[in-house]
């Protein structure tokens, strides 16, 4: 089929920077219409995809205040996974899950289908299931939208099919860069997790889909070219800071590689209970999380402010382990039920709490706190679980806009990313890809939704 995954088809790699300096030169018009639309497109679907959630999300938390949350939590949390499965599995099979996991199968030439249903389906499923309740993040759908967008922008105009490979790449990245707005952050994860190529040529092409399609978000949302910092931090780094920090990258790798180790061993468990019952799968998913979350404080209610909670918080250290106790078990099963939602907004937030929780301790030990620690500490979970640290650094870092923060916030990357490698090389994604193959060896003819996430 010409919908699936055509990059099989041709006998040169996409990755040749010969093939792609070729096609700028013979057809440039091309090329820069194809990254221009899949900047906007990548914007347009990031910028929709996060203001659906926030219009759910702010509907959920009327109706809280009126109905009691034990009713009114699993109710929601019920319907929207079984409306989100449904458009899933009958008009989208392909937009389970993060997103992340299809897109690197479909740049490592597998059969993977793309194109706007995918996206459009990813877009209206995922608002749904996060919305009602899921906690996950965007930020992996808006991976896979991009990727659409961009795949069929090359379609549209009749690219040659190994140019493919590079735009659904920077699509994907420019996806990231949208919801996050985080240009540098875009361009990094699409050229270290994605397509691992550093040819001048194809970083020009990526850098400039993913900076494009950041514009037009701000754009869009109005905010113009103005300055958007959401944590204002002040750094103030001691030298025995550092220590402090190679200390916080060893605890947080080994509790992400204790959670890629969750996350996989709940979607196992999943697959072997649910089978290829999606639908139930997910509105089971929906009704357990929403009671778990009733019986919580109202903080709880509104996951995508945890986050400004704990980096602005006032050293709050039960708060800080209460949300990582709680998300560590709750994001772990919505992302096991094939939800359509991303990994990176909880990683974030579950770093964030042991940054936060460590650098207090620093301070009842020594009267003083390391300022960096908690973003030290998101960019370090990221970093361990999906061995990707030069990303995880420029997400931790757009934030706060301050460069000052990159040196400890690396520190602790690269730290976190040793500790997670010495138990296993491989991402969390990479694994999943893995666990997913092996449910297709079990049953050939099944394409499982629920294993691919």
């Amino acid at each position: 089929m010409r919908y699936l995954n055509d990059i099989s088809l041709t006998r040169h790699p996409i990755t040749s920077g010969y093939s792609i300096r070729k096609l700028l030169h013979q057809r440039w018009f091309v090329v820069v219409l194809a990254l221009v639309l899949t900047g906007l497109g990548a914007a347009v679907t990031g910028v929709l995809f996060k203001l659906g959630i926030h219009t759910l999300d702010s509907w959920r938390l009327e109706l809280l205040a009126i109905l009691p949350a034990w009713f009114i939590l699993p109710l929601l949390g019920g319907i929207g996974g079984l409306i989100s499965a449904t458009i899933i599995s009958k008009f989208a099979p392909a937009a389970g899950g993060s997103g992340v996991t299809q897109i690197i199968n479909y740049l490592r030439h597998k059969e993977v289908p793309m194109g706007l249903n995918v996206g459009i389906g990813k877009l209206v499923a995922g608002i749904i299931a996060i919305g009602s309740g899921f906690p996950l993040g965007p930020e992996g759908p808006a991976v896979q939208m991009g990727g659409s967008v961009a795949w069929k922008m090359a379609q549209w105009l009749k690219a040659p099919v190994a140019f493919r490979r590079v735009i659904v790449a920077a699509g994907s990245g420019a996806g990231i860069a949208a919801v996050f707005s985080a240009p540098i952050g875009g361009f990094i994860y699409a050229i270290e997790e994605l397509l691992n190529s550093s040819r001048p040529v194809i970083l020009l092409l990526v850098i400039v889909t993913t900076f494009w399609a950041d514009t037009w978000a701000n754009i869009l949302q109005g905010q113009g070219f103005n300055l958007d910092i959401d944590f204002p931090v002040t750094i103030h780094l001691l030298p025995i800071d550092f220590s402090y920090l190679i200390f916080l990258g060893i605890v947080v790798g080994l509790l992400a590689q204790l959670y890629s180790q969750y996350v996989l061993f709940m979607q196992r468990l999943g697959n072997d209970w649910f089978k290829q019952r999606f639908v139930l799968r997910m509105t089971t998913s929906g009704i357990i999380l929403g009671s778990i979350f009733s019986f919580l404080p109202s903080e709880f209610h509104h996951v995508g402010e945890l986050k400004k909670l704990i980096v602005l918080g006032d050293g709050n250290i039960g708060l800080a382990i209460g949300t990582f106790v709680v998300l560590f078990f709750t994001t772990g099963l919505a992302a096991a039920s094939g939800a359509p939602g991303g990994l990176f907004f909880p990683m974030l937030i579950l770093g964030g709490c042991i940054g936060s929780a460590c650098g207090t301790w620093v301070e009842m030990l020594t009267g003083h706190f390391p300022t960096t620690y908690t973003l030290a500490g998101m960019g370090a979970f990221v970093a361990a679980c999906t061995r990707t640290p030069i990303s995880a650094m420029f997400l931790a870092f757009a934030p706060t806009k301050n460069l000052l923060i990159l040196k400890p916030v690396l520190l602790a990357c690269i730290t976190s990313f040793l500790i997670a490698r010495l138990f296993n090389a491989k991402s969390i994604y990479e694994r999943q890809i893995e666990l997913a193959n092996e449910e297709e060896d079990k049953d050939p003819g099944s394409q499982s939704l629920a294993t691919n996430p």
